[in-house]
């Protein structure tokens, strides 16, 4: 068997319906893996596995909260019951609110603190809350992977996003945190990275990056696009190949690591 090969791997996403998730559930569902789609709208799950089972049958969904670990836990014990263990989790669920990003003729003292609090909740707790359920279920084999999604604005200030910048900081933090956690008290079978998509234009953002009328880059865009050595915006099937590496036995000795999909945004100083 390839180091690379996922088939029949049973790997969850939660925000699989979204349009990250429901991207990384499709190319995963094309190279063999049992993929099964986690959401909180019964309609979105419902779209999402409509059109992934054109591609095979092998897609499964169910509606949970990942900000409720009752809800996770009903759904872990199905899955369980079924598939007997969980060897991948992704972390897609997250998301920003207009009150946590300040606006060009705003400073920080208009921050909206309810939409902070909430976009902390959902982009940290979203993704610590699924770690513990369903990393629970796979410390028990000493066997998983735990995939969490960061991001450029944690890795150095990116003006406006201030409460999504902040969340997924500390998504970095807390992914070196429990690779050591899982490694030294579980043994070297439960491995813990993140991804750190560097700029794609998704409904969140694009607003931001694109002028609705003209369709032209916005002045934001622009700048984003000089910082960026390859000179353009990212698309969703370029984070696949780093997903599979990470789902795979190629990536054994590989955990605590935050890996940058960037097209070079990180590494350029901008000079």
């Amino acid at each position: 068997m390839s180091l690379f090969d996922i088939k029949n791997k049973i790997i969850l996403i939660t925000g699989g319906g979204g349009v990250l998730g429901s991207a990384m559930a499709s190319y995963l569902l094309k190279n063999g893996a049992i993929t099964i789609i986690l959401g909180h709208r019964k309609e979105t799950v419902a779209n999402a596995l409509t059109a992934l089972r054109k591609i095979n049958d092998q897609a499964e969904g169910y509606v949970c909260n990942v900000l409720e670990e009752k809800s996770l836990q009903e759904t872990a014990d199905i899955i369980i019951k079924k598939h007997k263990k969980i060897d991948v989790l992704i972390n897609a669920a997250g998301g920003n609110m207009p009150g946590a990003t300040i606006a060009e003729h705003q400073d920080i003292f208009d921050v909206n603190m309810d939409h902070f609090k909430k976009v902390v909740d959902l982009n940290l707790f979203g993704s610590i809350t699924p770690s513990i359920v369903f990393g629970k279920e796979m410390a028990k084999r000493a066997q998983g992977v735990i995939i969490n999604i960061s991001s450029m604005t944690a890795q150095s200030a990116i003006t406006r996003v201030v409460g999504y910048s902040a969340s997924k900081a500390a998504i970095d933090n807390y992914t070196k945190w429990l690779a050591v956690e899982f490694a030294t008290k579980f043994g070297d079978g439960l491995r813990v990275n993140a991804i750190a998509p560097g700029f794609f234009i998704g409904n969140q953002n694009r607003d931001l990056l694109i002028d609705k009328k003209t369709g032209a880059y916005t002045d934001r865009g622009e700048t984003i696009i000089k910082n960026t050595p390859m000179k353009r915006f990212g698309n969703t099937d370029e984070l696949n190949g780093i997903i599979h590496y990470l789902c795979a036995e190629a990536s054994s000795f590989v955990t605590g690591i935050v890996i940058p999909i960037d097209g070079g945004f990180s590494a350029f100083s901008g000079v």
